[in-house]
């Protein structure tokens, strides 16, 4: 046989990243991916059966990540897909000029995300320039992760 210098890259279907669910069994504040986007679900109304097919549920969600919002109209009896949304609580160590956020776990292992400018950016900012000590909770969905808000750090719970 002969020698062969391939590589083969494996491929990510991102299945792995979700899980599917009946349209009718999604609720209000639940997760759906609405047009490839991890959305949490703000709106949702089903109409009646028609005469030539299923009741249809209208769900509206804003990208978790984003806040942008998305629409989808799906039977219900059909399935989504609903992602597989994690939130962790990290210590908050530092934040650098470009939006990176510095946190530790519990175990001691620091970690690095990045904080759009927002509401929870500006409160991080605010809480940093008091020197209070604080946790930041990082919501992470389909590889990505975001930090999502912030608690006050209680010494005594740890």
């Amino acid at each position: 046989m002969g020698d062969f210098d391939e590589e083969f890259e494996s491929g990510n279907a991102g299945a792995s990243e979700t899980y599917p669910m009946q349209c009718s069994a999604l609720r209000k504040n639940g997760f759906a991916m609405i047009k490839d986007h991890p959305c949490k679900i703000v709106e949702m109304s089903t109409s009646k059966t028609g005469k030539h097919g299923h009741a249809k549920v209208h769900l509206v969600g804003l990208d978790i990540f984003t806040g942008k919002k998305y629409d989808d109209i799906c039977p219900s009896t059909h399935n989504m897909n609903v992602p597989h949304v994690k939130r962790v609580d990290y210590q908050f160590v530092d934040i650098d000029n470009d939006g990176y956020i510095t946190v530790i776990d519990d175990d001691g292992v620091d970690y690095q995300f990045k904080v759009e400018p927002g509401e929870v950016y500006n409160e991080i900012l605010d809480k940093k320039s008091k020197d209070e000590q604080f946790m930041v909770t990082i919501m992470s969905a389909c590889g990505n992760s975001t930090a999502a808000g912030i608690k006050n750090y209680n010494a005594s719970s740890k």
